[in-house]
């Protein structure tokens, strides 16, 4: 993996628990502006908008870099629109940039997969 692929997933990774988190907050003042006086979801409406574009266009661009086939593509976009997703996205990214960098390292240092 170059470092241009390993710094889009890693943008991808920085914004995805967060977008999580502003989507929960988000539903949550959705809950308490109907049940309350108390109405943050112009705040958390915008907060939630800005991540998640970011998160589209970080998305976008780790798609393009990485080669993802479409359906891995396809469940990293639809994680971002899941209330938890961006938790188990971050965590899927994780794996797969660990992975990739140990595969780098292998094939840096010469050793050849016997497998």
């Amino acid at each position: 993996m170059d470092i241009k692929t390993a710094s889009a997933l890693h943008r991808l990774r920085l914004v995805s628990a967060p977008e999580a988190v502003s989507f929960i907050l988000l539903l949550i003042c959705s809950v308490l502006k109907r049940t309350t006086d108390f109405n943050a979801v112009p705040v958390m409406g915008a907060i939630h908008g800005v991540l998640f574009v970011l998160y589209v266009l970080f998305w976008l661009d780790a798609w393009n870099k990485v080669k993802w086939p479409l359906k891995t593509a396809a469940l990293y976009f639809a994680l971002s629109v899941l209330p938890f997703g961006g938790f188990f996205a971050d965590r899927k990214l994780k794996s797969a940039a660990d992975a990739e960098v140990i595969a780098s390292r292998a094939r840096r240092d010469g050793v050849v997969d016997a497998a």
